[in-house]
Order: structure tokens, then sequence, then C-alpha cells
């Protein structure tokens, strides 16, 4: 099966002939997301136009992380400086964009090489899923829902990690009543060279067989945390886990737009005022422009009893977007926050805790269940895959975009 990276929506037909029927897709955020949910997936061919740098960049994150799957880079016109520059990033090789008899034999070429380095390895490398929380606006209640649906998925033997992105407030330590010694500021000095060794080292177990990465407990290490450091430790702890748990900071912050692209499923808080609706239709809005797939996010409402004026259909309306999960409001969620403990641990017949179990049987645990189809010897996609509703902005765009368009 071949994914194709081409902004040019008429490339699939171009390329018919040497690659059969493909899944197109217009970022790389996109193909490592697809290449994440999809382990037999072998090859990956970039279209002619897509820029030189990103490839390269592309090529080497899956040299480290699927190095069974090989990357053939097209181009118009053959360049020996550009044809070194990809081959040392681990591009496999370098086709004229014009020869299609050349780029079918590179594919068959490439896949049974695929297919005999994935049998070296003994298959498919462990993937687990990324699961987010987030909210625009503080005070919903992300690290309480984080810290229960880590604890609840811990306590029933899935392996998880919950990161601690808040970098500068972050509460799940004092959430769960962790001592710990150790957080995400001494990451930073194993940057490009963190393993699955190191990556234990930092983290701290909970009871419940939870394990957290703490936000620092200086806020001023904050600078020193890049958004490349979190992506890499989203993908080594991906290797160790089955869940990888993302606890938010209310704003689009870089590390929060990583986790974004991490992210098989978004959890998206809401409650039952109008500035939070606000927020959260501005989120799916941003969502949509970065690419984000509609069908990899679920909106929980929480407090969903509160007398305020507003009713769950009123919240329908707003966002557009069914709710997933209503969660009521108790006082007993605070009282389990001041005593460190989850409440689906402490109570867990409460009414609170069966809406966050819900939300786990029915959105997480069959992402974590989902077993991959392993493609036979010289397989071809099946379909193409269809673009996201609105085309990808880039980070830059982004931030000109919250800026009001102004430069």
């Amino acid at each position: 099966m071949t994914l194709l990276w081409d902004q040019d929506t008429n490339s699939p037909d171009t390329y018919r002939y040497a690659l059969g029927t493909v899944e197109r897709l217009e970022t790389a955020p996109l193909v490592l997301r697809a290449l994440a949910a999809a382990p037999q997936e072998l090859l990956v061919v970039v279209g002619p136009d897509v820029d030189l740098q990103a490839v390269c960049d592309l090529a080497a994150q899956i040299r480290v992380d699927r190095p069974e799957v090989g990357v053939i880079m097209l181009r118009r016109r053959l360049d020996v400086t550009v044809m070194g520059q990809a081959l040392r990033s681990g591009v496999r090789e370098v086709v004229p964009a014009d020869d299609q008899n050349a780029l079918a034999d590179t594919c068959r070429r490439n896949i049974e090489l695929s297919q005999r380095l994935r049998g070296a390895t003994g298959g498919p490398v462990h993937e687990g899923r990324v699961v987010t929380v987030f909210s625009a606006k503080g005070g919903v209640g992300k690290t309480t829902f984080s810290t229960n649906l880590g604890a609840c998925l811990a306590s029933t033997g899935v392996r998880v990690l919950l990161i601690d992105l808040d970098l500068g407030f972050g509460d799940v330590a004092i959430s769960l009543q962790l001592m710990h010694e150790r957080s995400m500021s001494d990451v930073v000095a194993m940057s490009g060279a963190l393993d699955e060794q190191g990556l234990a080292s930092v983290v701290t177990r909970h009871e419940s067989g939870l394990d957290a990465l703490c936000a620092p407990s200086e806020p001023g290490d904050v600078d020193r945390i890049s958004g490349a450091t979190v992506s890499e430790v989203i993908r080594v702890a991906r290797r160790m886990y089955d869940v990888v748990l993302i606890d938010t900071p209310p704003a689009f912050t870089e590390h929060v737009l990583v986790g974004f692209d991490a992210s098989d499923l978004l959890v998206l808080i809401a409650t039952l005022d109008i500035p939070a609706l606000k927020n959260l239709r501005v989120t799916l809005d941003t969502l949509d422009l970065l690419g984000n797939p509609r069908d990899s996010r679920v909106v929980v409402l929480n407090r969903s009893d509160a007398k305020v004026g507003l009713t769950h259909d009123d919240v329908v309306r707003t966002i557009k977007q069914p709710i997933a999960v209503s969660v009521p409001s108790s006082h007993s969620v605070p009282a389990s926050v001041n005593r460190g403990v989850p409440i689906v641990l402490n109570e867990p017949k409460h009414p609170v805790s069966v809406a966050i179990r819900t939300l786990v049987d029915r959105h997480i645990r069959p992402l974590v269940n989902r077993e991959p189809e392993l493609a036979t010897a010289g397989s071809r996609p099946t379909g193409a895959g269809d673009a996201p509703p609105n085309p990808p902005r880039s980070r830059r765009e982004m931030r000109f975009l919250h800026r009001g368009g102004k430069r």
C-alpha cells in the first residue's frame, strides 16, 4: 500500500500507472498520522513540488520511528546536490517525476526491501495511541478528566503515560499527590537522543499504575523546552505505552500544536457558559483550518446539569457537533482532587465515574484494541483517502490568523 504526499488533487490520476490507487495526503503530519494508524504501510511517495527540507525532515523521522518504511521522492529535474541531501536524510531513492516506468520499478523494489526489513525486525513496531484533552478556556476540568481517564485505563492493565503539557502551571502532580523528583525539564538534556530508558527515568508512577511526566517545578524552565523535544517525548512514549494522554493549557501553544499533530483522539471539554462555548466553537474552526480530521474529536459536556440558563441542546446548536458524554456536577469531584485520589478509583459507582468510564469504553478503548491488518506482498491501496474538509494551514499561518490577520 502506498501513501502519496502531494498537494496536487490530480496526482492520484497522474501516477496511477505506477502506484495504482493511492491515499493522497497534503501535509507531513497527516502522513505520520496515517503511518501510525496503519502499521502495515510500507511506502511513502513524495510529489515533485513538496519542499525539499520538509521531505528530508519527514524521511529522517520515519527512518527512526519506522525504519522498514521506504520514502521515495519525485523531482522534475535530478540534481546531484538535491539527491545527496535527500539520501543523507533517509530518502531511499529519487526518481524523475515524468518516468512512470522507473517509478513503478522503484516502488516494487522498495516494497520487497521493506517486507524483508519488517521480517527482520519481527513485524510492525508497537505504536500506542495518543489522546489529548483540551479546552481553550481554563477551569473547565481538563486536568481532572486527564487524571481520571489515565487512572481508569491504568487500573484495568492498560499501559498509560500522562504528559502534563501545561508546562508553566501544570497541576497533574498535585492532583495525584505525586512526589516527583524529575519532570519535563529533565528531558531537555536528552533531546535528540531520548530513548526508552531515558524516558523511564523521568516519569513518576501513581498507585493506580499510571505513569506521569510532570510539568517543571519552575515556570522559567518552559522556555528551554522546545516543540521538537515534546515531539520526541511523544514518539518514544508511543513505543512504550498503549495510551499516551496529554493534559494541556488553555491556549494554542507550540507544544499543544505538536500534541494535536500526534493525536489519534482529541477530547474537547465544554461547560454550560457562553465564554466556554465561544472558545469551543473557535477551537473546532481552528482544528478544521489545521486539517485535523473531524472524526478524531469528541466533545464532553462537563457539569451538564448546572442550572445556568443553557441546555444540552443549546450547546449542540452552538458547536454543530454532538456531545459524546455528559458529566454531571458533584461536590465529590473537588473533594477527590483535594485527597489526590481520582474519583473513578475512590467512588467507582458515582455518576461522574460512570460517565468517565463510558467515555473510555466508547472512544478510547476501541483505539487501543484496534488490530492492524498486515498487507500482503505487492499489495496496493483499495481506495484513495479523502482530503480534509479545509486545506491544512501551517503554524506560521495559524499565528497570523490568531493575530487577526496583522503582520
